[in-house]
């Protein structure tokens, strides 16, 4: 089953005088929809957009795994560990919380910046922070989260060039750029799409080719 969710119909929220414009893909933070919370272990997919020298003043976090990718421009990192990093296009950041962190994210550049958030359930709470940085992933590396049952694919893909869709219970798509054509469908920029039971099917590069994020999911959260 395919369920195919524009970028147009995403819950736009974030701050437009401080520079943050966000676009939600399920019920988050003053947008709530109780059909829409969860697809899987994913609880958000937030595509933020941040004026220079924009940014989320410190905050806290427990058990939820956060992992970010860059579109474009640079995401600076700081968080109550002492870490500091700056994540650019290609990186894949992840944030485990445990029981509990608190960071600051922010557009310290001079050009726009744009990224892609994404929340996950972890399978187990609790226990001591952790945070990774992986610098340029390659294509078709799989990132399997350590805390939840869920791995990440980047799907880069030139047009008419095929991929398979992971064969799990849930599968989610973002477009980051570009077309991705699914069936009969064209998925563009901003788009998604939650499959279940997702045997057998096979992905295309649009005209201009595709840059995707592709979570395999094979579980739902458990509380205890």
């Amino acid at each position: 089953m395919l369920h195919i969710r524009r970028g147009a119909d995403r819950y736009r929220g974030g701050d437009a005088a401080a520079g943050i414009d966000t676009r939600h893909a399920f019920s988050f933070s003053g947008f709530y929809d109780p059909s829409n919370t969860r697809f899987g272990l994913l609880v958000a997919c937030n595509e933020e957009r941040l004026a220079p020298g924009a940014g989320f003043a410190e905050h806290p976090h427990a058990d939820v795994e956060i992992v970010s990718w860059v579109v474009e421009g640079e995401l600076t990192h700081e968080d109550s560990a002492g870490r500091r990093a700056v994540i650019r296009p290609g990186d894949v950041q992840r944030l485990s919380a445990g029981r509990g962190i608190r960071h600051v994210e922010r557009n310290a550049g001079s050009e726009p910046l744009r990224f892609v958030q994404m929340w996950l359930v972890p399978g187990v709470f609790g226990g001591e922070a952790e945070y990774e940085v992986v610098r340029g992933i390659a294509d078709n590396t799989p990132y399997a989260l350590a805390r939840a049952d869920a791995v990440l694919h980047v799907r880069r893909l030139n047009a008419g060039e095929r991929t398979a869709i992971p064969d799990a219970p849930w599968v989610y798509v973002h477009v980051v750029r570009g077309g991705l054509r699914l069936g009969d469908e064209l998925l563009e920029a901003g788009d998604a799409v939650r499959i279940t039971d997702a045997e057998g099917l096979e992905a295309s590069g649009g005209e201009a080719g595709v840059e995707a994020l592709v979570w395999e999911m094979h579980s739902e959260p458990s509380y205890g």
